[in-house]
């Protein structure tokens, strides 16, 4: 398992994919108030008892030309979990280059998760899918899925994305973001570039 730790400036690249997190203490509040020990396959989320209080953006979907792809245009469709303070604690981004490539929905955990557990990923009660942390960054661990034809449609008739690992201290815990706006918002336009560089500011 190739896990590295990006270096300093790295971390505003790592925002330009939908991710946020800004402090390795984030961890600790996810060790005290992990919730969902059993696996969410097996209960839905509005059974389950919440601790850890999240505000959730919308999803959100922009499109920039990359320099590195020759210009190639690639589009990333997002959603965040936050706690009060505005840390936060999970998120998803559907990433989709131009012209046919592989699509992948990166999932980002923050730090203190124990890595060799890797991560599952579940909609609503479905099977659960399984990838291994790819890469560290400061501001959080992340982890690739393929987004196939099938995940995208089960994402655009489900009500839950249910992000799973294990934290510091053993604990499984299950993170969930909404899907209510996922389909209206990846089938649409995308937002201005601009508002996306002011909220990341």
């Amino acid at each position: 398992m190739d896990v590295r730790m990006a270096p300093g400036p790295t971390r505003r690249g790592a925002r330009a994919l939908g991710v946020g997190l800004t402090t390795s203490t984030l961890a600790i509040a996810v060790s005290a108030a992990a919730f969902a020990q059993q696996p969410p396959a097996a209960q839905s989320p509005a059974a389950v008892p919440q601790q850890l209080q999240l505000i959730y953006s919308p999803w959100m979907k922009f499109c920039f030309r990359r320099q590195e792809t020759n210009g190639q245009q690639v589009c990333f469709t997002g959603e965040d979990g936050k706690v009060e303070s505005d840390m936060p604690v999970v998120s998803a981004v559907l990433i989709e280059p131009e012209g046919g490539a592989k699509k992948t929905l990166r999932v980002t955990l923050p730090l203190g998760m124990q890595l060799p557990h890797g991560t599952r990923l579940i909609i609503d009660q479905g099977q659960p899918m399984y990838a291994p942390y790819t890469i560290c960054f400061g501001d959080g661990c992340m982890a690739d899925y393929e987004a196939s034809e099938e995940l995208i449609s089960n994402m655009r008739k489900g009500l839950w994305l249910v992000i799973q690992g294990f934290n510091n201290q053993g604990q499984g815990i299950s993170l969930f973001l909404p899907l209510s706006d996922f389909g209206k918002t990846y089938d649409g336009p995308p937002s201005n570039s601009r508002k996306f560089e002011e909220s990341q500011k």
